[in-house]
């Protein structure tokens, strides 16, 4: 399905909805999922095309989830400009709520990647979706400890060899979180996944 612009809080956001890749039998009188993933960061070159949203997205249609993926703010055809995670939680929101307006019985899955993943942590207390999963969260970058402590049932993947985000402080951040998320980490991997797309896919579908 081509992208499309919908009403945001402050202008149009780009989003892509994709359905899901096929119907399991013993799981078609379930509401199909619908996943939300979250690009990294705007000023360096994040879209809802980076690479390792797209095999998020891939790996949960083939969990049986329909797919969103948006554009923040300045990015692509959304409108205005970045607002250093306010107004890009603003967005997330927003893409939410149009996507549950059109399937409100689906149970939501929300996601991120670096960047991406702070924005869906700091939406999950207001959301509560059913599941999150966040790749790369960036927690030696951003005040993570202003954000309430995860209520849902969630995931964390971590790059061993992040040069980014530091693999360690993850790995410390993780096993202070009560309720502790299930923890991933894949060690030869870099940020960006480079080599190890298929791993992160494996490792996403591992948790389901």
């Amino acid at each position: 399905m081509p992208e499309m612009l919908i009403p945001g809080p402050s202008g149009e956001i780009e989003v892509r909805l994709e359905p899901v890749d096929k119907v399991d039998s013993t799981i078609e009188l379930r509401p199909v999922p619908l996943a939300v993933i979250c690009h990294p960061h705007p000023v360096y070159g994040g879209t809802m095309t980076n690479k390792v949203v797209h095999i998020l997205a891939a790996g949960f249609r083939e969990l049986g989830a329909r797919t969103v993926r948006f554009n923040f703010r300045g990015v692509g055809r959304s409108g205005e400009e970045f607002d250093n995670g306010i107004g890009e939680t603003d967005d997330l929101l927003a893409v939410v709520a149009w996507a549950l307006a059109r399937f409100p019985a689906s149970p939501l899955w929300l996601a991120g990647f670096s960047f991406g993943a702070w924005i869906a942590l700091k939406a999950t207390a207001q959301l509560q979706p059913e599941r999150l999963v966040l790749v790369a969260p960036p927690v030696d970058m951003y005040n993570f400890s202003l954000i309430s402590e995860v209520s849902v049932p969630w995931m964390v993947i971590q790059g061993g060899e992040d040069e980014i985000v530091s693999a360690g402080a993850v790995a410390n951040w993780v096993a202070q979180r009560q309720p502790a998320p299930q923890f991933k980490t894949l060690d030869s991997a870099g940020h960006f996944f480079h080599g190890q797309l298929n791993a992160l896919k494996d490792a996403l579908k591992s948790g389901y």
